[in-house]
């Protein structure tokens, strides 16, 4: 690569330019984390906020094995 027709000016310009685009990225990916952050709460809590199923306790053993169907 012959940069000796590249002026310094416009070398400072470019790495300042690929610097912000670098930062920005930083930025896209540190709110996309964020986000999924808050995702992951949100699901969190809507599982959380199921009802619990009833127990089962007291019920015959074989409740529940079987399925009567007909045709």
């Amino acid at each position: 690569m012959d940069i000796s027709n590249v002026s310094a000016g416009a070398m400072v310009s470019a790495a300042l330019a690929q610097q912000e685009v670098y930062a920005q990225n930083q930025v896209n990916v540190s709110m996309f984390k964020k986000a999924l952050d808050t995702q992951s709460q949100n699901a969190m809590t809507l599982i959380d906020s199921l009802p619990q199923l009833p127990s089962t306790q007291g019920l015959p053993a074989n409740l529940g094995n079987n399925i009567n169907t007909t045709a």
